[in-house]
């Protein structure tokens, strides 16, 4: 394998991380403020403020390695995507310090935490970030980015009247809700708290539907979009047909209210098929048809530097949140509200 096609792996598989630890971040935000609209803030708010508390330092490092990792593998994506993300980007790096600051008053100032403006922006947040980030993969696909004497433009009409931007946005949102309500369907039986189970459990069947559809609506785009994707994407249908299998099996268990572990794990799967088959498909081209993973990789030293050093960051990165997920989350009294026992 090329260093190229181990560099872009990588990259991938952060990314991905991102996808399923932000989802159910932003999707578990989204939800807090929803539940006090609706009056079920006494049934969820704990359940969610418990998976919350000890997680949200450590949601963005994935993306964090991601963006480093671009730029140093493949510094053409510097000159390209620096210009086109520029207004996007700029927003979500405002939004997510709206969501940090939020977290910090709500930490150390409970009083600002309970208050509905800061909870409407925080909830607002949880649905704007992963809608701005995802017009990424909607530049990516080509036909939004040329060159103008010499100069990266990004043509905004055709960003913005483009259907397939705007499907990737609703899946965008759709998804992150759907994977937040699922994992915290299982977090609330995991914790016997019932009543927050029965409200989240509806959240994800409700979401359930609204995604497998973004995503069939999302696929055939690529194809007005970008032809040649969408037959790539065809010869790995086998993925997608996978990834559809693990959603029908997801949802039959949060249904049934029975193996919700192994549902969220077919969460995971259904992504991870999809994530990864779309990823394969899109290759040779980051951008295109500007970026080249073989034409702009790095040279051999550097490649090999990163390379290194960004496994070595993924096998610190999975165990500690593995590790803190055991002390906290899943901690038999923390999991139930209740402080650890004194030996």
């Amino acid at each position: 394998m090329s260093y190229a096609m181990v560099a872009i792996t990588v990259l991938w598989t952060f990314l991905f991380g991102y996808l399923l630890v932000a989802s159910i971040d932003f999707g578990a935000g989204f939800f807090s403020f929803y539940s006090v609209l609706t009056g079920h803030e006494n049934k969820i708010h704990n359940i969610i403020q418990r998976y919350l508390s000890p997680v949200w330092e450590v949601t963005n490092v994935f993306l964090i390695f991601f963006v480093v990792g671009l730029v140093g593998f493949f510094p053409d994506a510097a000159y390209y995507y620096g210009t086109a993300l520029l207004v996007p980007g700029s927003l979500a790096l405002v939004l997510l310090a709206i969501r940090g600051a939020y977290y910090a008053y709500h930490t150390y100032g409970s009083q600002t935490g309970n208050n509905i403006v800061y909870m409407g922006l925080y909830g607002a947040t949880g649905l704007l970030i992963p809608a701005a980030l995802s017009t990424i993969l909607a530049i990516s696909e080509g036909g939004i980015i040329y060159m103008d004497g010499g100069k990266v433009e990004l043509h905004w009409y055709t960003f913005f009247t483009n259907p397939y931007t705007w499907s990737v946005i609703l899946l965008a949102l759709v998804s992150v809700l759907y994977i937040s309500a699922m994992f915290l369907s299982y977090y609330a039986q995991r914790a016997g708290d019932e009543v927050a189970f029965g409200v989240v459990r509806g959240y994800a069947l409700g979401w359930s539907g609204p995604t497998i559809l973004a995503s069939v609506f999302a696929f055939f785009q690529i194809n007005h979009q970008n032809p040649v994707h969408f037959g790539q994407m065809l010869d790995m249908a086998w993925m997608f047909i996978a990834s559809f299998v693990c959603f029908v099996i997801a949802v039959y268990l949060v249904w049934k209210g029975i193996r919700l572990g192994i549902a969220f794990i077919m969460v995971m799967l259904q992504f991870a098929f999809a994530w990864y088959g779309y990823g394969r498909s899109h290759l040779p081209y980051i951008l295109y048809d500007y970026i080249h993973i073989h034409e702009s990789i790095t040279n051999d030293t550097m490649a090999i530097a990163l390379i290194t050093a960004f496994i070595l960051g993924f096998c610190v990165l999975v165990p500690s949140l593995i590790l803190l997920m055991r002390l906290f989350l899943f901690d038999a009294n923390y999991i139930r509200g209740k402080s650890a026992k004194k030996g």
